[in-house]
């Protein structure tokens, strides 16, 4: 059955001007669709894009270039009273919990504010009540509504930037790095409730991480993404079980694995180098200078995207059978850690 698509990022860019016509790449032309009630992870080391990727596709950075399209609509494109009235539909959970929540205000009024705004309910004991329910939805209780987020711990001030997400029923939700500020224990009580939560209403996610196995446990695809650019893309247990781009596997060594004698002998990928600056991303290939398998191609051309297997795409040169002939090379593909 195919699969509907809620969303579709086309060719994204987002720069940023830092002064002396200097631009700094956050997002440098990135694209994906993003299926009905699935959640698709965007994963990478930090520095490379992948919140700002998060906050221009919701609007909250307007776009240096590309499309978003939103049920076949072109998000940027709408104009202010048609665009507020779209974006209920689209919310965000923002990293950290304790800069997200307003500490003036009581979680009564934060939950509100954005149904007052919107008008989506006319009375006062109407949008209490509502409040009450995302409370209860998201494990907390009427009893928390009027106490301030200083008296919440970590986990439940997230939860309640959670309920504020929920306050206006959306369909799509951006996640950006919603338990990175948690402690471990609560890390998995939270992805736990965002996941009884898309099921019991239907909702589709954005998760963006930097944590790979968190990541794997919670979405269905995922894109990894390196100094504003994707470089691969495909299921999460594709990804796992045979990464094909080098910064991929790379990342994967890192994972812990919860065996001694397994973690003990098995092989990390160690990246050389620091990672470049977005204001002057390397030619080519933006991954090539941490790569133990550049070739001189990767410095002159930009790898292409290439489908290798159904759903499974990746921007490698080494995958690439026209270039790696040039190169008087076969394709390769390695076996490493795996």
């Amino acid at each position: 059955m195919e699969q509907s698509v809620l969303l579709s990022v086309q060719n994204l860019k987002r720069y940023f001007d830092v002064g002396r016509g200097v631009q700094l790449k956050a997002v440098d032309g990135i694209s994906f669709d993003i299926y009905k009630g699935e959640t698709f992870g965007l994963v990478g080391e930090s520095g490379c894009g992948k919140s700002t990727a998060g906050r221009t596709i919701l609007g909250l950075y307007e776009k240096t270039d590309g499309n978003v399209l939103y049920e076949d609509k072109n998000i940027h494109e709408l104009n202010e009273k048609d665009r507020q009235t779209f974006l209920r539909k689209m919310q965000m959970i923002f990293q950290d919990p304790y800069a997200s929540l307003n500490p003036r205000l009581t979680v009564l009024e934060i939950i509100s504010e954005p149904m007052i705004v919107h008008k989506v309910l006319n009375s006062k004991k109407e949008i209490e009540e509502r409040v009450i329910e995302l409370l209860e939805d998201v494990g907390l209780n009427r009893d928390h509504a009027n106490r301030y987020p200083h008296e919440f711990s970590g986990g439940q001030r997230q939860r309640i930037g959670i309920a504020r997400a929920l306050a206006l029923d959306p369909d799509f939700i951006i996640a950006d790095e919603p338990i990175s500020a948690l402690d471990v224990s609560v890390q998995a009580q939270v992805v736990k409730l965002l996941q009884r939560l898309q099921r019991e209403k239907g909702l589709t996610y954005l998760f963006i991480a930097h944590d790979l196995s968190m990541v794997k446990y919670i979405s269905d695809r995922i894109a990894v993404m390196y100094l504003g650019h994707i470089v691969e893309l495909t299921t999460s247990e594709a990804l796992y079980e045979q990464p094909l781009h080098p910064y991929t596997e790379a990342l994967l060594s890192a994972i812990p694995i919860p065996d001694p004698d397994v973690e003990e002998t098995r092989e990390r990928i160690l990246l050389e180098g620091e990672l470049p600056s977005p204001t002057n991303p390397p030619s080519g290939c933006v991954f090539r200078t941490r790569c133990a398998y550049a070739m001189p191609v990767c410095a002159m051309v930009k790898p292409r995207w290439i489908e290798k297997t159904k759903g499974h795409s990746v921007a490698c040169h080494l995958y690439d059978e026209e270039t790696m002939q040039k190169e008087n090379r076969a394709p390769v593909k390695k076996q490493l850690f795996l």
